[in-house]
């Protein structure tokens, strides 16, 4: 059933913006969304319907290609000045889509399997976290070095971008090129974005195939992974507690993002 071409261009704008938090996973928000499903099938099995599965990836890349475009500045701005109240809206806005992924899996109660699942991924989002910031400096390489190395970073990246809970820009932070990807948007650097762009593209198709393979078998264990995956992130990008005045904004912020994403039928 094809999707109403503005509805999947919005969804895509809601994703890419929330790429552009350190931390938050552009994966978990199009679950959330409703999206994600027909993504990883429209890459997967593109071939079987090329022309409806083009359409879909081109509405939803324009999307996300804006969302990136429009909410870089404004973002990195709130992000400068009111870091903990805007982590805590979307801290909420995680949180939110939560029972979904929990529905998604099949899971009914809590047993030891569940649980192993769901620390199978938390861990590795841990192990993620654990990688050298200066693991792939593409600035101390040359013109053709740094080709290869954007290239090698965005097939590694393609990871954060199919798997829900892994956060793209966070693995671009831990990759040490985060600041360089925000600027060269900003700036237009094809020099930069070309071949980080072709190795997202060529990462995301192969493990595209592979994550739809794993739903269709295994959603139960795919699923609680994933939802593991997502509880580590929001470990990983919890500021703490504010023991001062900003406690309140916060709390109203995270039920913003919250209750935004839990009722998120009613939008979307």
């Amino acid at each position: 059933m094809k999707e109403n071409k503005w509805l999947v261009a919005g969804k895509g704008l809601i994703v890419g913006a929330t790429m552009i938090v350190p931390g938050v996973s552009g994966g978990t928000m199009a679950i959330i969304l409703g999206i994600y499903d027909k993504l990883i099938s429209a890459v997967s099995s593109f071939a079987k319907n090329a022309k409806e599965n083009l359409g879909f990836l081109i509405v939803f890349a324009m999307g996300a290609g804006l969302g990136l475009f429009l909410f870089s500045t404004p973002l990195s701005w709130l992000l400068e000045h009111y870091e903990v109240p805007t982590l805590y809206f979307f801290i909420g806005a995680v949180l939110g889509g939560i029972p979904l992924i929990q529905k998604k899996s099949g899971v009914e109660k809590l047993d030891l399997d569940v649980l192993l699942y769901m620390l199978l991924g938390a861990v590795a989002v841990v192990l993620i976290s654990q990688i050298p910031s200066d693991f792939l400096d593409a600035e101390s390489y040359g013109r053709v070095g740094m080709w290869i190395v954007l290239l090698i970073a965005g097939i590694i990246s393609a990871a954060a971008l199919v798997l829900p809970g892994i956060s793209f820009s966070h693995f671009l932070l831990i990759l040490g090129l985060y600041n360089r990807l925000l600027n060269a948007i900003r700036i237009i650097d094809l020099g930069f974005l070309l071949p980080l762009g072709l190795g997202v593209l060529g990462g995301t198709v192969l493990l595209s195939r592979l994550l739809e393979n794993l739903m269709n078998r295994y959603p139960k264990a795919t699923y609680l992974i994933i939802l593991g995956f997502i509880i580590g992130s929001i470990a990983e990008i919890f500021p703490g507690i504010p023991w001062n005045g900003e406690i309140l904004i916060c709390v109203i912020a995270g039920g913003a993002g919250f209750f935004v994403t839990y009722r998120r039928k009613v939008y979307f």
